[in-house]
């Protein structure tokens, strides 16, 4: 197993989610440290919390994805990667849970972990990522009691902030999708790896506090233009044509309504931004879309059972 970490000026919360690292009951084969050339002092003294440490200094900040792939490709051969952020910290148990939910459930190859908001982990920040018909993508229950998480079963995709994959099934759809720089990069990969026939686990035994968007800000101008960008692209590139056309209509008016919802916040400019850019990148967004729908192997109504839909789940959503 190697876990994979990317950095960019995470700081002190770096040396926290090393610490919390070195702590695990089950300890990682090898931990990778993708540093996307941070300008803080994030990897000061890092040895001095796990020796073993391979760490790969970027010349430029490649992104969440790509940083993700470097890793996973300079890793030694592995039968899982585990994805973990730096402003993530893991419970002592946290491998472990997640092991055994893949012994336990080997039909499926990746696996979701429970994300408790640090600084308030009597709340969620996440019990795996929902999916639904108009395209949008969340965190199923954030910001709900945690008493109140549900039991471990069946998710759409796992929130790569700590995430478990089987190295081979992430390898053979390509891995995260560079293109998307960061955000929603998980999603995509999750909805490729179901269209490849692949299914994910939550293990809400398998915990993780998690600070969120540590680095880039909570609804930032940043975070908002590549989450609308790449929330277009993840439909266009992977749902399938006949799921695609009965849920077009409402495709269309929630990113029209992201429009209007950023006008509110004071984001309009960055919200048409990204959905302009989105628009710019159709050609190749459908050019992937023909390969990855020529070699599925989900029925759309098997797909459909694991979509969220109707009104109702947008307005738990919100």
């Amino acid at each position: 197993m190697v876990v994979v970490i990317v950095n960019y000026n995470a700081g002190a919360h770096l040396r926290r989610c090393l610490a919390a690292l070195a702590a695990q009951t089950v300890k990682p084969q090898v931990t990778v440290l993708v540093d996307n050339a941070s300008t803080d002092d994030s990897l000061n003294g890092l040895e001095t919390i796990d020796p073993e440490l391979r760490v790969i200094r970027a010349a430029q900040n490649l992104g969440f994805a790509a940083a993700n792939n470097l890793g996973v490709r300079e890793a030694p051969p592995t039968t899982w990667v585990v994805t973990l952020n730096p402003d993530a910290f893991p419970a002592p148990d946290w491998l472990e849970q997640l092991l055994h939910a893949a012994h336990t459930h080997p039909e499926y190859s990746f696996f979701a972990s429970c994300l408790l908001l640090d600084g308030d982990a009597t709340r969620l920040d996440g019990a795996g990522d929902c999916y639904h018909r108009s395209g949008l993508a969340w965190r199923r229950q954030h910001g709900q009691a945690a008493w109140s998480a549900v039991a471990a079963g069946e998710v759409f995709a796992p929130c790569a902030a700590a995430a478990l994959y089987r190295r081979d099934q992430f390898e053979a759809v390509g891995g995260f999708d560079a293109d998307f720089f960061c955000y929603l990069e998980d999603v995509d990969l999750a909805f490729r790896l179901r269209l490849a026939g692949q299914r994910c686990w939550y293990m809400p035994e398998a915990q993780v506090l998690h600070v969120g968007s540590a680095v880039t800000g909570y609804r930032s101008d940043f975070s908002t233009y590549y989450g609308q960008r790449n929330l277009v692209w993840t439909y266009v590139q992977n749902m399938p044509s006949a799921l695609l056309w009965r849920s077009l209509p409402l495709f269309l008016l929630v990113n029209l309504a992201a429009l209007l919802i950023g006008a509110r916040r004071g984001q309009f400019g960055v919200v048409a931004r990204a959905k302009w850019a989105a628009v710019r990148g159709l050609g190749q967004a459908l050019r992937k879309r023909r390969a990855r729908q020529a070699t599925r192997c989900i029925t759309d109504s098997e797909l459909d059972q694991v979509l969220e839909q109707g009104w109702r789940a947008l307005l738990r959503r919100r």
